[in-house]
């Protein structure tokens, strides 16, 4: 007999324990600033406590660096596993990523002309124009 019992499939769990285990955060350190910060709703209403009680069928949607994800939840975690067992404790509802705001690695690697600091070859043309040769 342990002090610590694991969750059963239709019990509830914290939100910190529950996000880790569905590998939304990459520990519950991390869930736990995430909740915080204001970045995770249960049920359209802010979590702003980590021992908030998730419960199967609520609705999570959290805001992360990139993206944000809705999520509703299927089952209460019992460990981190690998993703394909994660993936099984939610439904993800994401809507797709808005394609205009998506840039290719050309676009990512390219700099609009007169941004950031002047190539070899244009600070030449500078020195150009600024020497008193004239």
């Amino acid at each position: 007999m342990s002090g610590e019992t694991q969750p059963t499939s239709g019990s509830r769990q914290r939100i910190d324990k529950w996000l880790f285990f569905a590998r939304m955060a990459k520990s519950r350190s991390v869930a736990q600033s995430h909740i915080q910060s204001g970045h995770v709703r249960i049920n359209g209403e802010r979590c702003s406590y980590p021992s908030q009680m998730v419960k199967p069928g609520d609705r999570i949607e959290l805001t992360l660096e990139r993206r944000d994800v809705v999520l509703v939840v299927r089952l209460a975690g019992e460990r981190r596993g690998p993703y394909e067992e994660a993936r099984l404790l939610y439904d993800d509802q994401s809507p797709p990523p808005d394609e205009a705001k998506r840039l290719t690695p050309y676009e990512q690697a390219i700099r609009a002309t007169g941004t950031g600091r002047p190539t070899k070859k244009e600070r030449r043309a500078i020195d150009r124009l600024m020497s008193d040769e004239d």
